[in-house]
């Protein structure tokens, strides 16, 4: 079931920008409309809302959350198979598969190459027919320490 935008939109635009099929059509300051044909539930809308007027597919209002608290994937080799599938199934093409550096294994793994254009839909964790992806908030005190 798709998302919906009640009548508290006031046409910010927010997520009409984050909506990575362009499901989503209205003009600044007037109230928005999401295409439920074209809309793939990704959550992102109602993830980025600032007036919680984006209703989940149960009709369930979404709460605005900040970037940083989206959650994000992460990977386990241990299980991981190197299908694909997860960097597939991405909306936004954020995923990508590699070597781990520090491994003699010649298989490749996905990873969150572009963090930032991550919507945190989980749809590589549900895709995923070997449960290696887990979603969830990056840990920032080691984001800090990487960046350091």
């Amino acid at each position: 079931m798709a998302y919906e935008i009640t009548d508290k939109c006031n046409g910010c635009g927010a997520c009409k920008k984050i909506c990575p099929v362009e499901a989503i059509s209205g003009e600044r300051k007037n109230s928005h409309a999401i295409d439920r044909n074209a809309c793939i539930e990704c959550g992102a809308c109602g993830r980025i809302c600032p007036q919680s007027a984006v209703l989940d597919g149960l009709g369930k209002a979404c709460i605005m959350k900040k970037r940083s608290q989206w959650d994000k994937p992460a990977f386990n080799p241990q299980v991981c198979m190197s299908c694909t599938i997860c960097v597939e199934t991405c909306p936004v093409s954020c995923l990508a598969m590699a070597r781990l550096t520090d491994s003699p294994n010649l298989h490749e793994f996905p990873y969150l190459r572009n963090e930032k254009a991550c919507l945190g839909c989980g749809f590589c964790s549900l895709d995923c027919p070997v449960a290696a992806v887990v979603m969830k908030v990056p840990d920032i005190v080691a984001a800090e320490k990487q960046a350091g």
